[in-house]
């Protein structure tokens, strides 16, 4: 059973990239987008933004899975999906926070042509100040041209 919850887990967060998309297309840069705009237009300088408020929105359905999960009889996916997306927001908060917006400033460099695709797929999406026009909703997975890119750079950097 722990190895069905386990793949449950892993499909849930496989599965979080395609929510994260959606709901930073749709939501985040639609009827929420006063909670995500001053990520995109920092005014104050302070570590916490609005747009700080996802964490809890994202959180809550996985603390409320888990804890019905875990609470119910036998066996219950209910648990491993809050846990995947759990793992899921802890992924998302050392890639987007942490590595590239260096909330905390540590992983500054990195010659890694996958992580240098998303930083790239990233500073793409925060070219567009406001709520219209953007690109590059996901976190994890962005077009493969910025991971050709990437890849280009580094072959060029070792020549």
């Amino acid at each position: 059973m722990v190895l069905i919850g386990i793949l449950i887990l892993l499909g849930t967060f496989l599965i979080m990239e395609g929510v994260t998309w959606c709901t930073h297309k749709y939501v985040m840069h639609g009827f929420l987008w006063y909670l995500h705009e001053d990520h995109h237009q920092p005014k104050y300088p302070h570590p916490f933004e609005k747009n700080d408020l996802f964490f809890v929105i994202f959180a809550t359905p996985s603390i409320a899975l888990i804890y019905y999960g875990f609470n119910a009889e036998g066996f219950d996916a209910r648990m491993w999906i809050g846990f995947g997306i759990a793992a899921y927001g802890a992924a998302y908060f050392f890639v987007h926070d942490i590595f590239i917006h260096q909330r905390f400033k540590i992983f500054k460099n990195t010659n890694n042509p996958y992580f240098k695709g998303l930083r790239k797929g990233h500073k793409v999406h925060h070219k567009h100040m406001d709520k219209e026009h953007g690109e590059c909703f996901g976190m994890l997975w962005v077009p493969m041209k910025y991971f050709k890119e990437a890849a280009a750079s580094k072959v060029r950097q070792r020549k």
